[in-house]
């Protein structure tokens, strides 16, 4: 095999690869999210009275084992206003009737 080529093949599988990182990323992202919204709806946190406090809303510096995405998701969904906070609890901005959950879960 050329050098030529064996530089192309590395090339694509390096970026092949990083592409496969990504993908696993996001998806362990969204089944956080997924998770963390089922958690909420399940605990019937819907508005401020019924606010619940969440045992993954605070990162371990001293984590150890595989990577938790929950608090990264958990950023993401009170960024993007579906979940609010109110003194360190979480609950559900569009309540009890929300449509953040696919059809079909409960």
């Amino acid at each position: 095999m050329t050098e030529t080529i064996h530089a192309l093949l590395m090339f694509i599988l390096l970026a092949a690869a990083f592409i496969l990182a990504l993908r696993v990323a996001g998806w362990k992202l969204k089944r956080a999210v997924d998770g963390i919204l089922v958690d909420l709806k399940k605990q019937k946190a819907f508005d401020r009275a019924s606010a619940v406090q969440l045992h993954y809303g605070k990162r371990s510096p001293l984590q150890m084992g595989l990577r938790d995405y929950r608090p990264k998701a958990l950023d993401l969904l009170i960024k993007q206003d579906i979940i609010r906070v109110f003194e360190g609890k979480y609950y559900l901005r569009d309540g009890e009737n929300s449509a953040l959950l696919r059809p079909g879960q409960k």
